[in-house]
């Protein structure tokens, strides 16, 4: 066992235990009878093949209040008592949003670990794509390779199969039949040209990813079809705050009460 002792930029002093265990992580199942897709995004955080979709957690509070203390630093003289005073004060309230959004995270990620034989989601290059020009500080903010790094060490703590597969063109394929369609992002909806399959977009790309990760593993999972489950028109919305207010939710109960919440 080892321990470390740490101050945190907050002024706050922690001990860290390190204890070394076996591996006794329960075996994964050779019979998958509950599997989903998972789809990570802006708009909706994740959307699932289950027709799940899960808000964003909202910081906007938080991040009010760590913009407000950052400019009273920025009026303190630098090096001052009041300067490093503030900047604990700044510490505070960066620890306060990385808290609720990490708060979010383990519950979203226990949830998926938990319920499921196997969860198939995107092999993202998170760094890269924060490294992209535009709307930079949404994808910061969603922090999608925290969500898988904790949703890959849960399944496997769960006894779950876990599986990332190559996001390409996973947007873009019809489910139902495979061919490949160009949509700018602002078209919520996948019509495809040449079955003329309609469904969700996000649910479409959680489809694919599913498929290709059952192909990965080698097995099969739902035997009925992308036409006879999707969802035409739209998905149940469950709001980031019912994740975090309810622990570990079972996000399958989606209601007319949870969408209107």
């Amino acid at each position: 066992m080892s321990v470390s002792i740490k101050q945190e930029p907050t002024g706050e002093w922690f001990a860290v235990l390190g204890i070394e265990t076996e591996d006794d992580s329960p075996p994964k199942p050779k019979k998958i009878e509950d599997c989903v897709g998972i789809d990570v995004g802006i708009l909706k955080y994740t959307h699932d093949t289950d027709g799940t979709a899960v808000e964003r957690p909202d910081i906007s509070d938080e991040r009010d209040r760590l913009e407000r203390e950052q400019r009273k630093l920025s009026r303190k003289e630098h090096g001052s008592a009041n300067y490093r005073k503030q900047q604990r004060v700044v510490a505070k309230r960066h620890a306060d949003l990385q808290r609720k959004r990490r708060d979010f995270l383990h519950k979203l990620s226990n949830h998926y670990a938990r319920e499921y034989d196997l969860v198939a989601v995107e092999d993202l290059d998170a760094k890269g794509l924060m490294e992209l020009p535009s709307n930079s500080r949404n994808r910061a903010g969603a922090a999608w390779g925290t969500f898988l790094r904790m949703l890959e060490y849960k399944c496997k703590r769960e006894g779950t199969h876990f599986v990332a597969v190559d996001p390409a063109g996973t947007t873009k394929e019809c489910a139902a039949c495979g061919v490949s369609s160009d949509k700018p992002l602002w078209v919520r909806e996948h019509s495809c040209p040449s079955c003329g399959f309609i469904a969700d977009r996000d649910w479409n790309a959680a489809y694919n990813i599913l498929v290709r990760g059952l192909k990965q593993v080698g097995t099969g999972c739902p035997e009925s079809t992308p036409a006879e489950t999707a969802l035409p028109t739209g998905t149940d919305s469950v709001p980031a705050k019912r994740v975090v207010e309810t622990g570990s939710p079972t996000l399958k109960e989606r209601t007319a009460q949870a969408v209107s919440k």
